[in-house]
């Protein structure tokens, strides 16, 4: 039995930990602002000069670090210290979005810092972007398949449950729900 544990352990954590690793390199050689011990399973991020990341955080698979695909001297995605970024997160910034420390994200969070111009007679692919910020603060607990638009901030120890789609700002202690996310409780 103690055999068995022995291979999954080579296998799977050992072997993810060596990839994870290499993407912490990888990130770095780009331009990415990296503190230590961060795990990176497999996941998409571009304009890594972009990013600044603090310290033991971890992204599970399929994450993807968005910033504008364009030149930018500044950061547009600032994340603290001790995250946890379950699978599918997608943080997606061409202002900027900043995140604090001690968060827990479900899987298939949608965060973003931008709304698509749209009119009559306006094609949204032709429009300009909308820009502004999006701000959570620590100890945050985002639910599954949650949505964070643009202009929110969120104050530290917010739940937003899953599925709700958060329009607006929400101070600290607030347990927010619904599409759109409303008040249900302050914790």
């Amino acid at each position: 039995m103690i055999y068995r544990y022995t291979i999954e352990d080579i296998l799977f954590k050992k072997r993810n930990g060596l990839l994870s690793r290499f993407r912490v390199l990888l990130f770095k050689f780009l331009g990415m602002q990296l503190g230590s011990r961060n795990r990176f399973e497999k996941g998409r991020v571009r304009r890594c000069t972009q990013i600044a990341i603090g310290s033991n955080n971890a992204f599970t698979k399929g994450y993807m670090l968005w910033p504008e695909d364009a030149a930018y001297d500044g950061i547009r995605i600032q994340i603290g210290e001790k995250n946890y970024f379950n699978k599918n997160v997608m943080i997606d910034a061409c202002g900027k979005i900043e995140i604090g420390n001690y968060n827990m994200f479900g899987p298939d969070v949608y965060i973003t810092d931008a709304n698509h111009s749209f009119g009559k007679e306006v094609s949204p692919s032709m429009a300009s972007m909308q820009v502004g910020q999006t701000k959570i603060g620590n100890h945050c607990w985002i639910g599954a398949k949650a949505i964070i638009l643009k202009d929110v901030v969120l104050g530290d120890y917010c739940v937003v449950a899953a599925g709700a789609v958060v329009t607006k700002s929400f101070p600290s202690g607030s347990l927010v729900g619904g599409v759109p996310a409303k008040l249900l409780k302050t914790l």
